[in-house]
Parts: structure tokens; C-alpha cells; sequence
């Protein structure tokens, strides 16, 4: 090497994003997608939200719209704004709908083969320059990747629940993520409000990786009688000053989504520390998935919710 030459480190470089969005396309109008759908119409973009039935979209719509009401009572929203976002905001009928998008996220259910096959079903559809994002919360990315026709433009994208109110979104290459994939996404993503932060593609990324081991470890001191659901809770909250306990945490978030998280981690690392409990097992086995079956860790059928052990 020349005298003086100095090696080039690529991670110190501002890469330019390579392209520019004005369309995103979601797939999925449950409790992530329409919330995603939700700050993205909120930022300015056009929104083509996708699901299986068109009722289904209508609900997540109803979603975005109670959420954004209870914005303009709080101030941080107007009337007229929120009229507009949700103008902005149509019903992707068929994957076809995706053609003009600059990106689309896909918010679907925490289960690797149907995301594959999403994929798989979606690229055709998507013009060559789109780029390809997943909300999953643990799922390698490269893999995901490695099922589109796009591994270069495709990233992770996690968004925390719920998405109009949190900060934070993680942010995931694949192995074969492009430069100006990534600072495209980055730009994108802080063009709504948000904060990201950079996770390596592995098992849970950072967030989950913290989080759901401390959620299964509080099944197992509820499992092994150390506390009941309510001393847990109290504990964790007033003692470590969450502001949910770990087991309300688990109903909001749904008890099969943190047994998929905890299997990948599992699976994907294994280490026998993240063993699932087996009374999360017996939970969601049950259908006891938390508040959208009304019945987890707490039972959520009356005017308040009450412990189930």
C-alpha cells in the first residue's frame, strides 16, 4: 500500500439514500400494520394497506381513526390533519394494488412460512426499484430476504407496539441489505418521528433479545409459585418503575406472539435460557392469548381485569 493511502471504512461513510418514497404499501391492518399505516398517512405518505378481507381493513381503518382521535384530544393533532391522513389511506384489494409503492412493509403474523410465501406472492407485483421491508420482531432477516427477489433492497423494519406512540424503530440489515437500502429506510423512518436504532441480524435483534426473556422469566417465577400474577406485576412496576408489569405486558403484546419470539430465540441460539415455560405453552395452547381474547394472564371479560392465578 502506498505511503499515506488509508483503508476506507465503509461504516464512517454518510451513504445518500438512492431513492425516494412517496408511496408505502402494508400488509396487514391488524394492530401493527394499521399502525404503521397510521404514521405513515400521518407523515404525508399515500397508504395502499392490504389484508385478506376487506372488512378486515375496514376494522383497522376504525383503529386508526379512534387512535387518531384521541391524538386531537391530547393536542398533538387537528381535525382537519387527521381528515386528510385517513384520506390518504386505500384499500390494497389485491397484491397487484402494490405496483406503484416505493416500499412495501409487510406487518403479518410472527410466522416465518407465511412471510415467505407473502413474499414470495408479492415481488411480481412490485416494480423493480420498490424495496421490500418486514415488521418482524425476530425473524432473521436475511432469511426473509433470501424468499423476495430483492435481498438488496430488502431490510428489517421494527416497529414498536404501539406505533403511533413509540419512539423507537429497529432497524435490520440482511446480509445482502445495499448501502443505500439502508440509509433509504433510515430517512424514511425518521421522516415519521422516529428514532431508530441499528440491530445485527440475530435471534430477537435488541429489543426482544432484552424484553421477552425477562416476560418468560416472569411466567416462570408465576409457574413456580414464587408470586401470583398481581404480586408480579406490582412488584415489577413499583419496584423497578415499569409502567407495565411484565405479565400485563405479555396480554398487550399476546402470548402466542412472545412464545413465537422465545421459540426463535431458542431455537436460534440454542441456549437453554430461553427455554419457553411451559405455562406459556399451556396459555396459548388454551387460546388464553391475552387482551385480543380477552382472557391471558388476566381475564379482561368485566368492567376491570382480574388475575387468572
Amino acid at each position: 500500500m502506498p505511503q499515506g493511502q488509508k483503508i476506507l471504512d465503509k461504516s464512517k461513510v454518510a451513504i445518500q439514500p438512492a431513492r425516494t418514497i412517496t408511496k408505502v404499501g402494508v400488509i396487514g391492518a391488524g394492530q401493527m400494520g394499521s399502525g404503521i399505516a397510521h404514521v405513515c398517512a400521518a407523515a404525508g405518505y399515500a397508504v395502499a394497506l392490504h389484508d385478506l378481507k376487506k372488512e378486515l381493513y375496514e376494522k383497522g381503518v376504525e383503529t386508526i381513526a379512534g387512535n387518531m382521535s384521541r391524538q386531537i384530544a391530547k393536542g398533538t393533532l387537528t381535525e382537519a390533519d387527521k381528515e386528510k391522513a385517513l384520506g390518504r389511506i386505500t384499500f390494497a384489494e389485491k397484491l397487484e394494488d402494490f405496483g406503484d409503492c416505493d416500499i412495501v412493509i409487510e406487518a403479518a403474523t410472527e410466522d416465518e412460512d407465511l412471510k415467505h410465501k407473502i413474499f414470495a406472492a408479492v415481488c411480481p407485483h412490485l416494480k423493480p426499484t420498490a424495496m421490500l421491508a418486514s415488521n418482524t420482531s425476530s425473524i432473521s432477516i436475511t432469511r426473509l430476504a433470501a424468499a423476495s427477489d430483492r435481498p438488496e433492497d430488502f431490510i428489517g423494519m421494527h416497529f414498536m407496539n404501539p406505533v403511533p406512540r413509540m419512539e423507537l424503530v429497529e432497524l435490520i440489515r440482511g446480509i445482502a441489505t445495499e448501502d443505500e437500502t439502508f440509509a433509504t429506510a433510515k430517512t424514511f423512518v425518521e421522516s415519521l418521528g422516529k428514532t431508530t436504532a441499528v440491530s445485527e441480524d440475530f435471534p430477537a435483534f435488541i429489543v426482544n433479545r432484552l424484553l421477552l426473556p425477562m416476560i418468560n422469566e416472569a411466567v416462570y417465577t408465576l409457574y413456580e409459585g414464587v408470586g401470583t400474577v398481581e404480586m408480579i406485576d406490582k412488584a415489577m412496576k413499583l419496584g423497578a418503575h415499569h409502567p407495565m408489569g411484565p405479565l400485563e405486558l405479555a396480554d398487550f403484546i399476546g402470548l402466542d406472539t412472545c412464545l413465537s419470539i422465545m421459540q426463535v430465540l431458542y431455537e436460534g441460539l440454542s441456549d437453554s435460557k430461553y427455554r419457553p415455560c411451559p405455562l406459556l405453552v399451556k396459555y396459548v395452547e388454551a387460546g388464553w392469548l391475552g387482551r385480543k381474547t380477552r382472557r391471558g394472564f388476566y381475564d379482561y371479560r368485566g368492567e376491570k381485569p382480574v388475575p387468572t392465578r
